[in-house]
């Protein structure tokens, strides 16, 4: 790694939600940081208060931390250093398509001191089975433009990284200057960032953890014990290395931070959403009223377009196939893992 820049990039974090406001307030005690929400009573909210009650209550926002829910002001914002800037996008995935429809039409000839371009959402388009980096060469296509992007990923519970805990995550880019951005922006402290060049692998640890940890769940909660959840985030590393490779991920990336590390934290954390919709899968309630109670598990979201995505690919993923059973097929978690269980034994 070559050596960091003196001065820390302009960020701009696009995206209030838990995430996003983490990583502001990780970036802004290193340099000048803009968050920008789109609701504007929120803005008005956090400014007033030092806190963003939604989504992290209990955590001060730092005076230093400046809050628009002026898209294009923020924009600016990361690219009115002396050296480029860096813009976040913490948006859910739902909203990436058009988070980059909005800002390619305001950065079109004001991108040249921007460094480029990173997000942090996880999964498979439910739609269009497309990986965000996928989502994004569409959107540069459609609007005549490119800008240097990439993925900021690994194991993280927001709330922890907001009161400083230690977190160790991982940038991926083909773009060598915007990983260094990237790392300057949020290195430091109690914060390591480390580099790849597997976007896709990246990307696809980041989508199938989250299914694997909902079958975790469903396994904790019919009370299968510690061996049985062992077995599946093995056998589950095993899908999402399969996956990946064959969609010209790098083995090795299943392995770290992103793959096998994400998937430990969200399988077995209390802080999981989707491991949270497995427990509650389990115990006989509709995937539908636990979605409706504003539990966002992006593992249900795309669970189904990874299988759909596999099947074009001609590989299996056994306990992706029994996730989606139990979620959309009305298949009981029992007769689901029973099913696993029956599949005929093969070398490992």
């Amino acid at each position: 790694m070559t050596s960091l820049p003196a001065s820390p990039p302009r960020v701009t974090v696009i995206g209030a939600g838990a995430w996003g406001t983490a990583l502001a307030l990780i970036a802004a005690a290193r340099g000048s940081v803009c968050l920008w929400a789109r609701s504007e009573p929120m803005v008005k909210n956090m400014v007033a208060m030092r806190e963003n009650t939604r989504y992290l209550p209990g955590i001060p926002l730092p005076d230093s931390l400046a809050m628009t829910s002026d898209l294009q002001a923020a924009l600016e914002h990361a690219s009115q250093g002396d050296t480029p800037g860096l813009v976040v996008l913490g948006v859910p995935l739902a909203g990436l398509r058009q988070a980059f429809q909005q800002i390619t039409q305001l950065l079109k000839g004001k991108h040249a001191n921007l460094a480029g371009l990173i997000w942090t959402c996880k999964g498979l388009d439910a739609e269009s089975g497309q990986l965000p980096h996928e989502i994004a060469q569409q959107a540069w296509h459609e609007s005549g433009m490119e800008l240097p992007c990439g993925v900021l990923s690994g194991p993280s519970f927001a709330l922890e990284v907001a009161q400083g805990l230690p977190v160790a995550l991982t940038v991926a880019s083909h773009c060598a200057p915007l990983r260094q951005t990237t790392i300057q922006a949020f290195h430091g402290g109690s914060i390591r960032v480390y580099a790849s060049q597997d976007v896709v692998g990246v990307e696809v640890g980041g989508a199938m953890k989250n299914v694997m940890a909902i079958a975790c769940g469903i396994s904790d909660g019919l009370g299968l014990g510690t061996n049985a959840r062992a077995a599946l985030i093995t056998r589950g590393l095993a899908e999402m290395t399969r996956f990946g490779v064959a969609l010209g991920a790098q083995p090795a990336t299943f392995a770290g931070l992103t793959g096998l590390g994400d998937l430990v934290l969200t399988a077995t954390g209390d802080l999981s959403r989707n491991r949270l919709v497995g427990l509650r899968i389990s115990k006989g309630e509709p995937l539908e009223h636990i979605m409706a109670q504003g539990i966002t598990a992006e593992g249900a979201r795309c669970a189904r377009a990874v299988l759909h995505r596999a099947l074009e690919l001609r590989i299996e993923l056994p306990i992706t196939e029994a996730v989606c059973q139990v979620l959309f097929e009305s298949v009981s978690p029992r007769t689901a893992v029973t099913r696993l269980l029956s599949r005929e034994a093969r070398a490992e």
